[in-house]
């Protein structure tokens, strides 16, 4: 293969275009700027990054969902290149990555020299049986997606004259209350409040929050008093915080707890934990029993020496052979450590690649309504402050001055004009919600026969990924 009228000696491919897989792209292309011999593939089968942080207000319409992500091939200069794909498979044998750009297109192989795992997780939809019936909150879509259904519970809920009919369309359930059920809850209670004032019907009956989880406290990345701030901010709201409470069972609107009782919640979002991608278990690499990769300190591989793992889908020890937390903090700066360890490999200087060694400068959670809490370093925030380091620090973080300088203009708006409640129906009557239909326990309450109806949403989430 020919660049620039050079024979390419180093082949470097990233698969996955999150944290890890996109940082180590940039970083291998400042190290190798102006090498023509080196090529860096990046494959995703998304053509942007996204600022995962940001996806809870780019679901309740704080930011405009395209403010949240940014165009990965802008991010990278040669020889770095980005390539649009599925990963249909890897052969560690040949050296070679089968993707493909779309199910109507060929397959084609990108040979490498050195691989980079890269994958991300997956919401953990084994942890409890019926998770199917839930939403998920981990992608643009789900977002989206969110946000539409959010509504239309509203929609709904406008067309019922008493308030038995309003309930559990106006009910709202998150099993999980770590950084992201929490986070998603303090914006959802700003979103519900909000939107509610174009519902007078809907508004007359008071909205109910549930945020479920299993562990003895919300809130495990964080100190207690902080976790206890944040739980009292939310019971403040209205929000029926349960802890010890393990989900049995989930329904579609409905969840089984372990005293024999049930919540009817019109929205249910699982958020009780992460997964490895799925693919990783085809892969004849060692594996630890979460299912993540077993890599060393450098992040190299503990079966392939030209095998890389970083991010979610990685098990990376830290000096004391803990794993890292799976945060997107750390995912910025593995990516710049394994850039230069690659770099060093394929220099051939026979230096032994350097361990990853970080520890972590603080945790931070939106709470919405301008508030947050988190610690940072040794300083342990609360209220206005916490919220206003929150989106500093990740405002920060977001590639392209263009990207930062739209989303100030979005929460500039934001803090004069109420949430929008248009709804993004990027499917139209193929939107794959309008393939189930709503519960008994859902459609009655009004008096009327409880029957299906094909022009309302199903509370349950169609599980289609």
């Amino acid at each position: 293969m020919e660049s620039g009228g050079s024979t390419i000696r180093h082949r470097v491919v990233i698969v996955g275009g999150g944290f890890g897989g996109v940082y180590t792209a940039i970083h291998l292309a400042k190290l190798w700027r102006g090498r023509n011999d080196v090529s860096v593939t990046l494959v995703s089968r998304d053509n942007f990054f996204l600022m995962t942080p940001f996806l809870f207000e780019a679901g309740s319409g704080v930011l405009d969902p395209r403010h949240a992500v940014t165009a990965i091939r802008r991010l990278l200069d040669p020889p770095a290149r980005f390539v649009e794909a599925d990963v249909e498979g890897i052969d560690f044998d040949r050296k070679a990555v089968t993707v493909r750009h779309a199910p109507d297109t060929e397959p084609y192989d990108l040979p490498y020299d050195q691989l980079v795992l890269s994958l991300g997780g997956v919401t953990n939809l084994r942890i409890i049986p019926g998770s199917e019936h839930a939403m998920t909150f981990k992608t643009l879509a789900d977002a989206i997606y969110w946000r539409n259904h959010v509504i239309d519970m509203f929609e709904y809920a406008d067309t019922r004259e008493h308030d038995e009919g309003r309930r559990i369309p106006m009910s709202f359930a998150i099993v999980g209350a770590g950084l992201v059920g929490v986070e998603l809850m303090g914006e959802l209670t700003s979103f519900v409040r909000n939107i509610s004032r174009s519902y007078p019907n809907a508004r007359r009956t008071t909205p109910r929050f549930y945020l479920i989880e299993a562990g003895p406290h919300i809130l495990p990345e964080m100190e207690r008093d902080l976790a206890d701030y944040a739980a009292k901010v939310l019971r403040d709201r209205g929000v029926d915080v349960r802890t010890g409470t393990p989900v049995r069972r989930i329904e579609p609107g409905r969840l089984h707890l372990p005293d024999g009782s049930a919540i009817e919640a019109g929205t249910i979002v699982l958020a009780a934990g992460v997964a490895p991608n799925p693919m990783l278990a085809s892969f004849p690499l060692e594996k630890d029993r979460k299912g993540r990769l077993v890599v060393d300190g450098a992040m190299r591989s503990a079966s392939r020496r030209d095998v890389w793992a970083i991010g979610d889908c990685a098990s990376i020890p830290d000096p004391e052979g803990k794993p890292y937390p799976q945060l997107a903090q750390h995912a910025l700066r593995e990516a710049r450590v394994l850039a230069r360890n690659i770099t060093e490999v394929l220099r051939g200087t026979g230096k032994k690649p350097e361990p990853f060694v970080y520890r972590t400068l603080g945790t931070l959670a939106s709470l919405g309504h301008y508030d947050g809490v988190g610690r940072v370093m040794k300083v342990k925030l609360r209220g206005f402050p916490a919220w206003w380091v929150w989106r500093s620090y990740y405002l920060m973080q977001m590639p392209r001055f263009e990207r930062k300088l739209r989303i100030i203009l979005d929460w500039t708006v934001a803090l004069f004009f109420r949430n929008d409640i248009v709804k993004l129906d990027l499917f139209g009557q193929e939107h794959p919600i309008r393939q189930k239909r709503v519960p008994p326990a859902f459609a009655g309450g009004d008096g009327a026969t409880p029957s299906p109806s094909p022009a309302v949403e199903s509370p349950a989430f169609a599980a289609s990924r």
